[in-house]
Formats: structure tokens, C-alpha cells, sequence
């Protein structure tokens, strides 16, 4: 369906996982979890309810954008979970491959929350719930990417991802 890599999008809690799962299953390319790639330091931060500065996100970044100019390079295509909030960061990522596109799941602080709450095992705390949202940037007009509302199911949110890359 697409050869092209993908970053499913958006605050903590909105469901990047599971449906960057779904849809690189569906298209056939492979999946990464950014959160893998953090630092044990960047862990420790985030567990204890401390937000990530541009710092502590530069050699993150720059690890996932390296994924994704592999990824473009052996004509693999990737699907990676990754937060992405800021334009400058995805600019980072658009580093490893130019041709990058986003799809930013969003919805609101509510029903975020209520979806963190209900997790277990993660080391992102709901605290950081409103810093998430402070930092979010949506796409800009010349972003190549879309929107996706997670009040939707998650294969109906498939659905609506997969029928906007045809």
C-alpha cells in the first residue's frame, strides 16, 4: 500500500502503539516503539513526573531518524510510535528520511487522561499529561500527514489511516 516510512503521532496515552501496531501489520512494513529507544536517563526523568527538554530529546531523535533513513535506504518500510510534538522534532526525524509522513491521533485532555489511567507498566506518569499538550505543535500545511481522532476504535481508526494514504 505504501513504501513510504510513517510516524504515528501525538501526547502520551493517545494510542501511538496500538495503532502504529495495527497499521504496520497492515501494510506490511515493520514496527518500532520509539519509547525503546529512550535512554535509561530520559526513562528515569519521565517516571519521575519530570517533562523531557530539546536536550534530553536530541539523541533520541537523532537514534529514530537513523531507523528511518535505514529503513529508506533497504526499501523497508517503517511504521515508528513517536510522540513528535514539536515541529523542530519532526523536522529531526524528516532528517533520516525527507519523505516522512505523519499521522497525528489527537483527542481530548479527558479522554487522554482516562486512557492513562486505565494503563499499567509504563513509566509515563499522568502528570505529564498537561506538559504533553503544552508542547504539541499539529502539522503544519506542509507537513505531509493527517489527522486521526481517537475517539474512533482503533481499527476503525485504521480504517480512516489506511483509506487517506491510498
Amino acid at each position: 500500500m505504501t513504501d513510504r516510512n510513517i510516524v504515528v503521532m501525538g501526547v502520551a496515552g493517545c494510542g501511538k502503539s496500538s495503532v502504529g501496531r495495527l497499521l504496520a501489520e497492515a501494510i506490511g512494513a515493520r514496527f518500532i516503539e520509539g519509547d525503546a529507544f529512550h535512554p535509561p536517563e530520559n526513562i528515569e526523568k519521565m517516571r519521575a513526573g519530570i517533562p523531557l527538554d530539546d536536550a534530553s530529546r536530541a539523541g533520541w531523535l537523532a537514534a529514530l531518524a537513523h531507523e528511518l533513513e535505514i529503513g529508506r535506504e533497504q526499501g523497508q518500510p517503517l511504521v515508528l510510535a513517536c510522540s513528535a510534538l514539536k515541529r523542530r522534532y519532526r523536522d529531526a526525524l524528516r532528517a533520516g528520511d525527507p519523505e516522512l509522513r505523519f499521522v497525528h491521533l489527537h483527542g481530548e485532555r479527558e479522554l487522554i487522561a482516562a486512557r492513562m489511567r486505565e494503563r499499567s507498566g509504563h513509566f509515563m506518569p499522568e502528570s505529564l499529561i498537561d506538559s504533553q499538550f503544552a508542547d504539541l505543535e499539529t502539522l503544519a500545511a506542509d507537513e505531509q500527514g493527517l489527522d486521526a481522532h481517537i475517539g474512533a476504535s482503533p481499527d476503525a481508526l485504521l480504517r480512516q489511516i489506511l483509506s487517506a494514504l491510498e
